[in-house]
């Protein structure tokens, strides 16, 4: 199954396979800023906040994800598995990437002469 991922932060969408981490998932999007550190659930990085939809959930360290954020909808990417659409906003070290490479690919606005 094939499930649609829309990023909060930056309007994006991708598409994941339920078998299929939404850290895969975003890296399919072909976007450099999209920080990439254990792949484990260990170094805390990919977090995001899923703000609907569901996901099946692995072991992740509570360094980086406490139960009380797991229970507010806090993941990490990288051990997270889509099942079913979501929405989701990256949070963290994730949010200052994906948003400083959006500010970066927007076009300067002139200022008006005072």
């Amino acid at each position: 199954m094939r499930f649609s991922v829309a990023i909060g932060n930056t309007h994006e969408h991708y598409v994941c396979r339920a078998d299929q981490t939404l850290l895969g998932g975003m890296e399919q999007l072909g976007r450099k800023g999209i920080p990439v550190g254990c792949r484990g659930g260990g170094c805390g990085v990919c977090k995001v906040r899923i703000e609907s939809g569901a996901v099946r959930r692995e072991r992740m360290s509570r360094c980086h994800v406490s139960a009380e954020e797991e229970a507010q909808g806090y993941v990490l990417a990288c051990r997270a598995y889509p099942q079913s659409d979501l929405a989701l906003r990256a949070v963290e070290k994730l949010a200052r990437c994906i948003e400083r490479r959006l500010l970066a690919s927007q076009p300067a606005v002139p200022r008006s002469p005072t």
